[in-house]
C-alpha cells in the first residue's frame, strides 16, 4: 500500500534534483553505483548492501515496465533514515505480486515490501515516483 510521502528529507546527489539514467538494463547496476558512493559520502557505507539490492529492483521495474527512454534517480538522507526515489513517466502503479519464490519475475516489489521499513509510489504531474526508506546509523 503507497505510504504517506515523507518530507523531511535532505536531497544529497545533487541539491533538489534527481539524476537521470537511461531506461536500459545497464541502469540498475550504475544506480547501485551512486547509491553506494552517496551512502559513503554519508559515512553509511556499510549499510549500503540493502539499499544497493532495493534501488536496483526499482530501476529494474522502471525499465521492463513504465516505458520511456529514461528514468530518475533521487536519494535523500534523514535523522536515522534513507529514502530512495525511481521515477519514470507512466503513471502505471506497480504491482505487488505473490508468486512463487522461484518464479523468474514478479519478485522485485515482493524484495521491497520485505526489506524496506516502508515504501510506496508518489503520482506527479508526469509519471510516478517508487520509493522506499531504511532506517540507518551512522558507523
Amino acid at each position: 500500500m503507497p505510504q504517506q510521502r515523507v518530507t523531511d528529507v535532505t536531497p544529497v546527489l545533487q541539491p533538489a534534483e534527481e539524476i537521470r539514467l537511461p531506461a536500459e538494463t545497464s541502469s540498475a547496476q550504475r544506480s547501485r553505483r551512486l547509491v553506494r558512493s552517496a551512502l559513503e559520502s554519508w559515512g553509511l557505507g556499510g549499510q549500503g548492501e540493502v539499499v544497493e539490492l532495493l534501488v536496483g529492483e526499482l530501476v529494474a521495474n522502471a525499465v521492463r515496465h513504465a516505458g520511456g527512454d529514461d528514468i530518475g534517480l533521487r536519494a535523500l538522507r534523514g535523522q536515522g533514515r534513507v529514502r530512495v526515489e525511481v521515477r519514470d513517466l507512466s503513471r502505471v502503479l506497480p504491482c505487488l505480486i505473490m508468486g512463487d519464490v522461484e518464479d523468474d519475475n514478479g519478485r522485485g516489489l515482493r524484495i521491497v515490501d520485505k526489506l524496506a521499513d516502508r515504501w510506496g509510489v508518489d503520482l506527479l504531474a508526469r509519471g510516478k515516483s517508487v520509493w522506499f526508506e531504511l532506517r540507518v546509523r551512522p558507523l
